[in-house]
């Protein structure tokens, strides 16, 4: 990567507990091509040898993501091991996923309206909290019995009778992080993007939020936006996935998880007025039922070393 090519975000929002993840799996983010970028956040990267199951849980951005996995067995040949794709819906609560013995994960984040270039047929909330075959999604892929997906072309059969053409052996198969991730921009290049403004205006709308804290109503958005609210409503269905007023609730409370991580005693009557929570009960109440614990015992967990 050059000096002056863009590079991927570095903070952990979303993720529950990051220090214990990253202390037992291997994660990295990386940037896709020129031409993607203005769609996506970034490709991210995950390998993992356990010897003991462990259970990582997150509190999803409002993106939908393709994911390419691959799971088996400790020592297990990868040959042997189960592998699928999928596009992941925006995920309207805590997700948690089990991993176990030796897995590998190649996945890609769109950014908050920038999927649906890719896949125009549907609104993006037609997959809002699912998560659904690659080939559901992009009908191309003709997934065969052995659950690998043949692309748009037949190609050439390895000695296992895959498809070289194949996506899902073409990103998961190479160690090397650069051949995993120009299969995922030859994947994407090969499907779109198609010109969408509607898209466009949704992209930015949604880093306003993310970036500007007075953006705390929908009707500041609106004002904002000079879109009335129901015409942002109908907006973010179709190219987000959820509402305007969950995006900002959202991001507040990935917001609230980090200073829970980082800030130990944290004035929380403080907090909660400054992300915009009518009072410190709403923020706590809304903490617990999401990550099933207060955030003053939630710091106190992820401090313990």
């Amino acid at each position: 990567m050059s000096a002056s090519a863009p590079r991927p975000r570095r903070d952990t929002r979303g993720i529950v507990d990051p220090a214990e993840l990253l202390s037992r799996v291997r994660f990295r983010r990386h940037v896709p091509a020129p031409e993607l970028r203005p769609y996506l956040e970034h490709y991210w990267l995950i390998d993992w040898e356990l010897p003991e199951p462990y259970a990582s849980r997150l509190v999803p951005h409002p993106s939908v993501n393709v994911v390419f996995q691959r799971y088996g067995p400790p020592g297990a040949p990868a040959t042997t091991a189960s592998a699928s794709a999928e596009v992941a819906g925006v995920g309207l609560g805590l997700f948690t996923q089990r991993l176990a013995g030796t897995g590998r994960v190649c996945g890609v984040q769109f950014r908050p309206g920038g999927f649906r270039p890719f896949a125009p047929a549907w609104p993006v909330s037609a997959w809002t909290g699912r998560r659904v075959p690659l080939e559901d999604v992009f009908p191309d892929e003709d997934a065969g019995e052995d659950g690998y997906g043949s692309g748009k072309g037949n190609g050439t059969r390895n000695g296992n009778g895959i498809a070289s053409t194949d996506p899902l052996t073409a990103v998961l198969s190479p160690d090397d992080d650069h051949a995993r991730v120009a299969a995922l921009d030859a994947f994407l290049l090969a499907r779109g993007p198609e010109p969408d403004p509607a898209a466009g205006q949704a992209m930015e709308l949604v880093d306003l939020i993310r970036s500007d804290r007075t953006v705390r109503r929908v009707s500041r958005l609106a004002a904002a936006s000079g879109l009335s609210a129901r015409s942002l409503q109908r907006l973010f269905a179709d190219h987000v996935g959820v509402g305007p007023k969950w995006v900002i609730l959202r991001y507040r409370f990935h917001e609230a998880l980090e200073r829970a991580e980082s800030a130990g005693a944290a004035d929380w009557s403080a907090l909660a007025a400054e992300l915009g929570y009518s009072d410190q009960a709403h923020l706590v109440r809304d903490f617990t039922a999401t990550i099933g614990v207060p955030p003053t015992a939630y710091a106190r967990a992820v401090s313990v070393p």
